[in-house]
């Protein structure tokens, strides 16, 4: 019989918290803690197995050093990172494994996977642009899956040169051919929305990804954690934990 996965989850108040709470439980993981701001993490990260981080951009570094003293493995679903701290984050990689992603939704991640096909097949007179929408409450723009969603055509594309845009605004002149539009939009409860467009002067291509409920990022974050538990010291995404990168 497979031991029980102990988990401790980091961020636990808001509603992703929530959802992160009642997906761990459906999984049949036994909760170690559920820490938010204002609680000590260090003796439930001590008792866990995996550390789940949906916490904000300024705890997950701490969080990290916590995870490498005790070597537990550790999911960030966090987004919003400084250089400072995704390098403090990333220098515990030969310690233990992480998981992190901008999504952990099964659907976003093969978007990801579409997205560097299309990029990939298509020439330089389909324009790529990506639009992101979120709910009023959401602190970061844009989201960290629309980042991701940008690195994916430059990886398909295989050019540094592409600039990115963020909106435009006044007399911004004609668009260059290696220029990827990203707009984000705010507002009301809208779980989350991911839109890549690649136009040319014909036709155009969209790949949509719509999110109707927050359990899609949970349950997600629990496959990862399920994964990533068995892996080796080491940096991954959900490509990894979906076995896409060997496709």
């Amino acid at each position: 019989m497979n031991k029980r996965l102990n988990v401790t989850i980091i961020g636990s108040r808001g509603r992703m918290g929530q959802a992160l709470i009642i997906s761990a439980q459906a999984h049949e993981m036994h909760i170690t803690g559920t820490i938010d701001q204002g609680d000590d993490p260090e003796p439930a990260i001590k008792a866990c197995d995996v550390i789940i981080d949906f916490s904000n951009h300024q705890v997950t570094p701490g969080i990290a050093d916590l995870a490498a003293k005790y070597h537990k493995t550790m999911i960030i679903g966090t987004t919003g990172h400084s250089e400072e701290e995704s390098r403090r984050v990333l220098a515990h990689t030969s310690e233990i494994p992480i998981v992190w992603a901008g999504n952990f939704s099964t659907g976003v991640n093969l978007l990801f996977y579409l997205t560097k096909i299309a990029a990939g097949v298509t020439d330089l007179d389909f324009h790529p642009e990506v639009i992101e929408m979120h709910h009023q409450y959401k602190v970061d723009a844009p989201s960290g899956t629309a980042v991701g969603l940008v690195n994916a055509l430059k990886e398909a594309r295989s050019s540094t040169e592409y600039k990115t845009k963020h909106g435009r605004q006044g007399i911004s002149g004609a668009r260059p051919v290696e220029e990827i539009g990203v707009h984000s939009i705010r507002g009301g409860s809208i779980v989350g929305e991911h839109t890549v467009m690649l136009v040319s002067n014909n036709e155009r291509i969209e790949l949509t990804h719509k999110a109707q409920d927050r359990s899609i990022f949970a349950d997600g974050a629990m496959k990862a954690a399920i994964w990533a538990n068995h892996q080796a010291p080491g940096l991954y995404d959900m490509l990894d934990v979906l076995g896409l990168k060997k496709q």
